[in-house]
């Protein structure tokens, strides 16, 4: 769905994307993570076409960009950099108007029913005559991915959709694109959050001064880590017991070399240690991002 070989931008002497190979795979949600400032934002307009790469190609869609805009771009719905709107006018009737200068005329009945639908799909009230310029950020937000759904794209490209949201509106919009993931819609998600983008995506990108120090599947990046974490009040006696095996104690747990969490713990509960709590021990996302871009720039590896 996208591919960049060696894709760069830089201004003057500083290269705000440095290089970089994405590969993001029909029926991914791929989160782009990296800090304010990265080259997050820069990536993603160069994939669209907004902005001229200095080095390197791109394909969307199985086409190079930009040069194959007029036949991609109607396939992408795209939020990148928050949302534009006519200030004076309602939700409703920015949306018609998206509607029509984005391509192909649309019978009006059919149109009117697809408005509807994406304002209700976001959270918002198709019956609301207010005009944008009343929203809050959040509205305006969720106004921003409306119209990125209008068209039904097979390709969602979105740069930082939860901004301005509070959590419930957060998980909204996360159940939203979890479900159009579902009936086959592409997500690449630009954000900072490592919360959200671990609980949605399949695959992760991660961008460090321009430079993707990271690009993995969430499955193998979340793999066990051959340490079982086991809470008990027992714990002198579980080191008593496990000669060895344990690679670290705090007050109430200790973590244990384990392949079989099971066989470990009815060895520690026959032996009458009393067991809180076991679970396999693995990395979060934000301890995998933290050694990814902890690696000096122009170190290998």
């Amino acid at each position: 769905m996208i591919r960049t070989r060696g894709l760069t931008k830089s201004y003057g002497r500083v290269r705000a994307v440095d290089g970089i190979d994405l590969d993001v795979r029909e029926g991914d949600v791929y989160g782009f993570l990296g800090a304010n400032g990265s080259g997050k934002t820069t990536t993603v307009r160069m994939l669209l076409g907004l902005v001229l790469a200095t080095e390197g190609s791109a394909w969307v869609l199985g086409e190079a960009m930009p040069r194959a805009a007029r036949s991609v771009l109607p396939r992408i719905g795209a939020l990148v950099e928050g949302p534009g709107a006519y200030p004076h006018l309602s939700g409703h009737a920015n949306l018609t108007l998206f509607d029509a200068a984005a391509g192909p005329r649309v019978r009006r009945p059919a149109r009117r029913r697809r408005v509807r639908e994406v304002l209700e799909q976001v959270g918002l009230d198709p019956g609301d005559e207010r005009p944008t310029k009343a929203y809050s950020l959040g509205m305006r937000q969720r106004l921003g991915l409306a119209g990125a759904l209008m068209r039904r794209p097979p390709l969602l490209v979105l740069d930082e959709p939860t901004n301005g949201l509070d959590p419930q509106g957060i998980r909204d919009i996360r159940e939203l694109l979890l479900g159009l993931n579902r009936a086959g819609t592409t997500i690449f998600l630009s954000s900072h959050l490592l919360a959200e983008i671990e609980q949605m995506s399949t695959r992760v990108g991660v961008l460090d001064r321009g430079r993707l120090v990271l690009q993995e599947d969430m499955s193998a990046l979340q793999q066990d880590t051959g340490l079982v974490r086991v809470r008990t009040p027992d714990v002198d006696a579980t080191i008593a017991l496990l000669d060895g095996r344990v690679a670290h104690r705090d007050a109430d747990v200790v973590l244990v070399r384990a392949d079989d969490p099971a066989t470990l713990n009815h060895r520690l509960v026959s032996e009458g240690v009393r067991v809180v709590e076991m679970a396999p021990l693995r990395r979060g996302l934000e301890e995998i991002v933290l050694a990814a871009t902890s690696t000096p720039a122009g170190a290998s590896g």
